[in-house]
């Protein structure tokens, strides 16, 4: 059995966003990858909310302190926006706890007027949630061919993003929002194998974006989902675990 495999969901989701993921990830082809688990991030899904400003390196420390395994073991973490920074910050400061790294509609180095979007979206979240929550859900899963079974998405979605603790929520969001630019000067420090994973049309984690990460952590190769906007997850589920099976067979040859 190999290392496990650590997904790591977006803010305001949870771990169910993985399930398909999973599914795909550990039928009878997929045994040699090892045990996949998905966690909820701190604030998110069972675990507590948020009660006050918190950090990427909280949150980090938090993921860590969860992971499966021994605490000298690595495991392949695959994360999802919010998730992603959390991963990256671990590859960065807790190498050891790190066999690759997956980072899936990641967002890196905003521009200044990527960064003024962004805070407008927290900005909105706080005055209406909401509302807030359902321009994402029209952002994610438009009515169109490449987000199939879209209503069905949204319904489910919706149901995760509105049953958040609203405080807890934008603590969250503000470290979504600024983590990027804590954590650009540091992404060359990673030496594991890297994969950068996002969607052709997602307008928040762009693929301009994940040929940043690749040019900061030299040697990862960048896979743009032709038709994909944010929640690969949730829309690419089979294309998206057969990225992270390639990436973990690269750290698996690596250490052969």
């Amino acid at each position: 059995m190999g290392y496990p495999i650590v997904l790591l969901h977006g803010v305001g989701l949870d771990a169910s966003i993985w399930n398909a993921v999973i599914s795909t990830l550990t039928d009878s082809e997929g045994d040699a990858v090892g045990t996949v688990i998905a966690l909820d991030l701190p604030g998110h899904g069972g675990q507590p909310p948020l009660t006050a400003p918190t950090s990427l390196a909280e949150l980090a420390a938090d993921v860590v302190g969860r992971l499966p395994g021994d605490p000298d073991e690595p495991a392949h973490l695959v994360g999802f926006s919010l998730g992603s920074l959390i991963a990256q910050y671990i590859a960065v400061h807790y190498p050891a706890r790190v066999a690759s790294l997956t980072c899936v509609s990641s967002v890196c180095a905003r521009t200044d007027e990527e960064t003024a979007a962004v805070l407008q979206r927290l900005d909105t979240a706080a005055m209406d949630f909401p509302q807030s929550a359902q321009k994402a859900l029209e952002r994610w899963f438009p009515d169109e061919p490449g987000i199939p079974d879209a209503p069905a998405l949204r319904t489910r979605t919706r149901q995760i993003l509105l049953a958040n603790d609203v405080s807890s929520y934008l603590h969250a969001y503000r470290v979504f929002a600024e983590g990027d630019k804590e954590l650009e000067p540091e992404l060359h420090r990673i030496g594991i194998p890297v994969l950068a994973v996002t969607g052709e049309f997602d307008p928040g984690s762009t693929p301009e974006m994940s040929r940043r990460i690749a040019e900061r952590i030299p040697g990862t190769p960048v896979h743009i989902i032709s038709d994909a906007r944010h929640m690969i997850p949730d829309t690419h589920p089979d294309h998206l675990a057969a990225l992270i099976r390639q990436n973990v067979g690269r750290a698996i040859e690596l250490h052969h």
